[in-house]
């Protein structure tokens, strides 16, 4: 602002000294003049070339409003002032010098015209300028920022980017409390599957009922192609400070193609009434109550859920898929780093009144703890534990309505995209009672994160007499990479054995995956995956005998 001071001095001075002399040559013998202005704390050298102003018909006198000079460096400026002339006052010719090296700033100048009295008020620029501020160029991240829509719900985790490598929700967030809200969110997820399978399996005639015999084990022919798009819609609701609501729906999935419920509940982490004891205790509680996704484990955060693959750095989720909803309740208490968690629900992914001599309550517990030691080291420890006694149909490893992501591999001839929805996936079929624990180690160094998986469960099917057991041990690496983390490359090896039943022999599957992916904005994803998956020492007659299916996935996600 300096700078542009000394120019307006600098022309409103030449125009003032110039203009007696301007009015008694005529707009016909006008010259230029040099006028050197020297009036300045300091030093101030400008030169200016003033051309003429007619007087016919602006008027005898041209002021100029009064300026100000306030300096203490040495500025040298050249000016072009620009010519007024009578058969045009409202146009102002392009300057012969536009080399100038500042900006001039507001001024008035006005003139004595019998039917107006003009001021101009606008900022004119006589030049560009060598002093501009230098522009600050948007960085990826602030790119990105524009393009997410604003959180407006409390402790809520989000669907898109943002959302990665949340665990539970946020006890504490930035999210001010501004009365009830109302959000809709969606995510969509499509895939290209180029795989190929194979197995070695005895043939197996089998008739059905009014049907024509076919081979069991005969694998079904697969090609390349898409799968059908898979489809979530969100709906949270903010009833109260620190009260939210939330429910989602399957609008289309591999299982279920017609929109299908998945889950709602109520989230509480503020207390209802203003009562200082109980506002006290929700510092540090959270009441989570109604049809909800059960906290067992932490692979269920960063798994594929129907059509919002975000999370997952990878296509497909585990081959035991700790995953289901159930009818209930869960109590944390947080306290820093540390967690702990306990809840009840019916033991079953719906609620039922029926046979109650077959159902019995599940029990869910998990410890934990979750610190970023440093800006750039973030280490996470849980153990979890699920258990119950009898169940009509428990759905611990098959409560994924969704479907596997790997469509068709090792199923037979009459399979179905909806009948056959869990391909790739081992469900060890412990419906009547079950007790699963499960360890989950996580470090995030930098860009660079280790997820690890280390399960167990026991139990059996209602017609069993005898428990089995199943054991399962993921190890994952997932690098992100340049601004925002938004590209990565990751790697997955993970097994499950056990059997499948008492007589079975020890039964093994084997699963490597490696995968690379993009966020092109938050809420725009891309990947592809590479899985080979190698079955062993399944029996003679079962379809998975001598089984393989590898190959490639490509998929999409939009989330906002």
């Amino acid at each position: 602002m300096k700078t542009r001071t000394y120019l307006i001095a600098t022309a409103a001075a030449a125009l003032l000294s110039a203009a007696p002399a301007i009015a008694q040559q005529g707009p016909t013998a006008a010259k230029s003049k040099t006028v050197t202005t020297e009036k300045i704390a300091t030093t101030v050298k400008a030169k200016a070339t003033v051309f003429p102003v007619s007087t016919t018909s602006l008027g005898s006198v041209v002021t100029a409003s009064d300026t100000t000079i306030k300096t203490d460096t040495t500025v040298e400026t050249k000016t072009t002032v620009f010519s007024l002339t009578a058969a045009t006052p409202d146009t102002i010719p392009a300057p012969t010098d536009t080399t100038v090296k500042t900006e001039t700033t507001v001024f008035d100048l006005s003139t004595a015209t019998p039917d107006s009295s003009a001021v101009a008020n606008d900022i004119t620029t006589l030049g560009t300028t060598d002093a501009a501020e230098p522009k600050t160029k948007p960085t990826v991240a602030s790119r990105a920022e524009k393009t997410l829509p604003a959180i407006v719900i409390q402790h809520i985790r989000p669907i898109d980017q943002r959302g990665i490598n949340v665990f539970e929700a946020p006890k504490t967030d930035a999210v001010a409390y501004e009365g009830f809200k109302l959000t809709w969110g969606v995510a969509f997820t499509q895939q290209f599957q180029g795989l190929d399978h194979r197995n070695t399996a005895l043939p197996k005639p089998t008739t059905p009922v009014g049907g024509t015999t076919y081979d069991a084990n005969q694998l079904i022919q697969i090609g390349h192609g898409f799968n059908n798009a898979n489809a979530n819609l969100y709906l949270n609701a903010q009833l109260a400070k620190g009260i939210r609501v939330s429910l989602t729906s399957y609008l289309s999935a591999r299982h279920h193609n017609e929109t299908w419920v998945k889950d709602g509940y109520i989230l509480i982490d503020d207390s209802p009434i203003a009562w200082e004891p109980l506002e006290n205790l929700m510092q540090f509680v959270t009441v989570r109550v109604g049809h909800f996704e059960i906290n067992y484990g932490d692979s269920h955060f960063r798994r594929t859920d129907n059509g919002n693959a975000m999370y997952n750095p990878f296509v497909g989720n585990l081959i035991m898929d700790a995953f289901t909803t159930e009818v209930g309740g869960e109590v944390y208490v947080r306290l820093g780093a540390l967690m702990a968690m306990g809840g009840v629900t019916g033991g079953e992914s719906r609620g039922m009144i029926a046979q109650p001599q077959k159902r019995s309550p599940s029990f869910i517990g998990k410890l934990g703890f979750d610190r970023q030691v440093m800006s750039d080291l973030r280490l996470r420890l849980t153990g979890s534990m699920y258990t119950t006694k009898h169940s009509v149909s428990n759905t611990l490893y098959s409560g994924d309505r969704a479907g596997s992501r790997y469509y068709d591999v090792l199923e037979n001839v009459n399979s179905t995209e909806a009948a056959n929805a869990w391909s790739g996936a081992i469900q060890p079929g412990m419906k009547d009672n079950i007790t699963a624990t499960v360890l989950n180690p996580f470090v995030k160094f930098h860009g660079l994160e280790y997820f690890g998986t280390i399960e167990k469960a026991k139990g059996k099917a209602l017609t069993e007499t005898a428990n089995r057991t199943w054991n399962q041990l993921s190890n994952e690496l997932v690098y992100r990479f340049l601004p925002a983390e938004q590209v990565w490359v990751g790697a997955r090896y993970n097994t499950a054995s056990g059997k499948l039943a008492v007589t079975d022999p020890m039964e093994k599957v084997k699963r490597t995956q490696l995968s690379a992916g993009w966020f092109i904005t938050p809420g725009l994803m891309g990947k592809v995956e590479y899985v080979n998956q190698k079955y062993d020492g399944f029996l003679p007659t079962d379809i998975r005998n001598g089984g393989n299916f590898k190959g490639f996935l490509v998929e999409g996600t939009v989330a906002f």
